[in-house]
């Protein structure tokens, strides 16, 4: 009984200082905004003073477009992110646009869901509307681990099984659930050798994968498509840059074969 009540003074006390740093990373984004306006955005953006371990500032409009991040969303800068906030956060922002400015900064807990064993967790975000801003603190994983990249990969293949126009669609439109902070999914046509999905990078679509290299010029598609060739599963590492870290590191790739198309799932390591 005593350990279990020890167990919760600990859990309280670091939820408070959680929280407590959470607020302080706003209040100092709030007082860099006020300042410098939409030149912020850089900042945020940057892998820097903005970053406090696995808290970071992003911020996003009225119509739930990404303007800045310093998170795992910073790939998705510029476009609609509502479906990536989730339902909870997007009624916690509607309902702040609705409020004067002048309440501070405001609170909510929203979904979360661990790839590897399905359970949704609540996580808390802190957030204050500045105009027609909400500035926000979030949180992320830095590194998924290779039981969530495989649970990402077994549920983009058996979607797409299922149904192709609408899950290419997805993962290009962020909906379905096929990004997780530094886990997405991408598609490539075997026939054509060209991306038809990527979870980040819409630029990709339509290129040739097998022209693809990694920083160093390591030919990184060809290999992945000379291994499916031969087999419907298969692994594969390589160098790329991690969306979250922004730094160039390992990947441990996952590819299955699904009809005619390459679908993968990697996770990082440094």
């Amino acid at each position: 009984m005593l350990l279990m009540c020890l167990g919760q003074v600990q859990a309280a006390e670091t939820e408070k200082a959680d929280s407590q740093a959470a607020i302080a990373l706003l209040e100092k984004a709030l007082a860099y905004y006020h300042d410098n306006g939409d030149k912020a955005f850089a900042a945020f953006s940057r892998q820097g003073e903005f970053v406090d371990q696995d808290r970071y500032v992003f911020v996003v409009d009225t119509k739930g477009v990404m303007l800045a991040s310093g998170g795992p969303s910073a790939a998705l800068i510029g476009r609609d992110v509502s479906d990536v906030l989730g339902p909870d956060l997007q009624k916690a922002f509607k309902d702040a646009l609705k409020v004067p400015e002048g309440n501070g900064i405001q609170q909510a807990e929203y979904r979360w869901q661990n790839w590897s064993d399905g359970k949704v967790e609540r996580k808390h975000v802190y957030y204050q509307r500045v105009g027609q801003r909400i500035l926000a603190v979030g949180y992320y994983l830095p590194r998924a681990s290779a039981e969530q990249a495989m649970a990402l990969l077994n549920k983009a293949a058996a979607d797409l099984a299922k149904d192709e126009k609408g899950t290419l669609k997805a993962i290009n439109s962020l909906k379905g659930g096929y990004l997780q902070d530094d886990l997405y999914v991408f598609v490539v046509d075997l026939d054509t050798r060209r991306y038809v999905a990527h979870g980040t990078n819409l630029r990709l679509i339509n290129t040739d994968f097998s022209k693809i290299n990694d920083p160093d010029g390591k030919p990184v598609g060809e290999p992945m498509l000379a291994l499916i060739a031969k087999q419907d599963y298969g692994e594969y590492e390589y160098r790329w840059k991690n969306p979250v870290t922004g730094k160039v590191e390992n990947k441990h790739a996952y590819l299955k074969k699904v009809g005619h198309f390459l679908v993968a799932v990697g996770y990082y390591s440094p």
